[in-house]
């Protein structure tokens, strides 16, 4: 919904959470969103919000500091939420992966991961969350659930957002009271949020665009809705504010953030055109996610759909690669927008989005 500033300029507002320009951080896990980032963006008028995936409730107080100490401004929390382990069902697939991982592992210098599954401590992060009580709490990969919702409001006084990549996802998110929906199309960068990833299906099921799953939704429901996906420049924040969104969600634009915890490698290859385009792979992590075209990416397409199990497989890998300069075994989390990312500050960046000056 739009208020107005107190500068007197458009603002917006879901339930209490109130911020000035439609721009939202999307939480990016594993190092590019770090609490300066966060606080950049909610410090220029957006809605930062910090990436909780794979963290344990102990890796997560201290970055909830970080941010606090550098921002008195609203800001979020993203919390991936556990699926079913697969792990055994899937033990061959995962044994036969692991064996083809192994060239990569030794071409690198170091070894595969021991498959694993994390439950993502959700409790013991709801008890930190509670203590800090961000602005809002993001899902993603799940129907939250009535009960989780309610739990979120009661314990950490947080509006809930959900994670959805469907007019049915929608549908059952509203049913368990989300307070906005963060529709994410199939032009998104990094995890596709699915509910159920379908296994022979190459994306994990059917996807739309961001700008079609916003006019879906928007025509269903009075739920506020966060568009995600594919944003590169001012005119795609504006096709999906035409479209029905609240506020758009970024995150590839703020890949070569100042404050982005990008790796060195991974800001080389944003910026080399060495690569013309994306892929939705499950070669990182056992789940559909969308990245830049590199060798590991396009060859492992058919990696097993075993998450998290793969992602701690592949983990040292990454981290081998990533201290190598080797941007083909990397995992180059990118969305369709990643051609139009820009250097600078968050508070630039986002200013080009939207058009605003900066100060």
């Amino acid at each position: 919904m739009t208020t107005t500033d107190a500068q007197g300029g458009a603002g917006v507002r879901i339930g209490p959470v109130e911020w000035v320009i439609p721009i939202v951080g999307a939480p990016m896990a594993g190092g590019p969103t770090t609490p300066e980032l966060v606080a950049a963006v909610s410090n220029a008028g957006g809605l930062g919000t910090l990436a909780a995936g794979y963290l344990t409730a102990e890796q997560l107080e201290p970055l909830l500091v970080e941010v606090g100490e550098l921002t008195d401004r609203p800001f979020g929390v993203n919390l991936f939420l556990p699926g079913t382990d697969v792990g055994e069902q899937l033990s061959d697939e995962i044994a036969e992966y692991r064996t083809r991982l192994q060239i990569d592992a030794d071409t690198l210098g170091t070894e595969v991961g021991n498959p694993r599954f994390f439950d993502e401590d959700i409790d013991a992060k709801l008890a930190v969350l509670a203590r800090y009580r961000p602005a809002f709490v993001s899902t993603t990969f799940a129907d939250p659930g009535r009960e989780l919702v309610d739990r979120i409001r009661a314990e950490v006084s947080a509006q809930v957002f959900v994670t959805v990549t469907s007019p049915g996802e929608a549908a059952a998110a509203v049913a368990s009271g989300a307070d906005a929906l963060i529709a994410q199309g199939v032009e998104a960068g990094g995890h596709r949020g699915i509910w159920h990833d379908v296994p022979d299906h190459p994306h994990g099921g059917p996807g739309m665009s961001t700008a079609g799953l916003v006019r879906k939704i928007t025509k269903a429901t009075e739920v506020p809705v966060i568009a995600a996906g594919g944003v590169g420049v001012a005119d795609d924040v504006r096709e999906l504010l035409d479209a029905g969104a609240t506020a758009v969600a970024v995150g590839t634009a703020l890949l070569c953030a100042d404050e982005a915890g990008t790796s060195e490698t991974y800001r080389n290859a944003v910026w080399s055109w060495e690569y013309r385009g994306t892929v939705v792979t499950r070669a990182f992590s056992g789940r559909p996610a969308r990245a830049l075209a590199n060798r590991f990416a396009t060859m492992n397409v058919d990696a097993p759909a075993a998450y998290p199990h793969v992602h701690y497989m592949t983990k040292p890998i990454r981290t081998a690669a990533a201290a190598a300069g080797n941007t083909q075994t990397l995992n180059l989390w990118a969305g369709d927008g990643w051609d139009a990312v820009q250097k600078g500050s968050a508070a630039q960046i986002i200013a080009n989005l939207t058009g605003r000056a900066t100060d």
